[in-house]
């Protein structure tokens, strides 16, 4: 017998083990939370109408979810950056907007990013 203590593995069944979403995921969250925000302000400006703030509901769901690496925020996430990306190549194609060009072009570079395996894998 040694008074040494027992070693007991990280991944223990039960033990939920805590992890950081990845700077890129962070960075979507965050990006979510500034449209909801937006959209929020658009709604109570009258600029959008009152249904809009269902969006604003679901990006911020979405970012919440991902902050805290659940899988189900991903595809809530992933539905939400593809909204985006759809309505700015729609708003793209029908006034000719650089804005919405760019915007269109980061949505779609974020869907491309949450649909890699290594950010599925991250999750839970």
């Amino acid at each position: 017998m040694t008074n040494e203590p027992e070693q007991q593995p990280e991944n223990q069944p039960g033990r939920p083990v805590r992890r950081m979403p990845l700077p890129g995921v962070a960075a979507i969250a965050f990006y979510l939370m500034i449209v909801a925000g937006t959209i929020a302000v658009g709604v109570v400006g009258s600029h959008y109408p009152p249904l809009y703030l269902l969006f604003s509901v679901a990006f911020l769901t979405a970012s919440a979810g991902l902050i805290a690496s659940f899988r189900w925020a991903w595809a809530l996430g992933l539905a939400a950056v593809f909204s985006l990306t759809a309505y700015n190549a729609w708003v793209f194609s029908q006034q000719r907007s650089a804005p919405a060009a760019v915007q269109g072009l980061l949505n779609l570079l974020f869907f491309l990013y949450l649909i890699r395996p290594e950010v599925r894998a991250g999750l839970r």
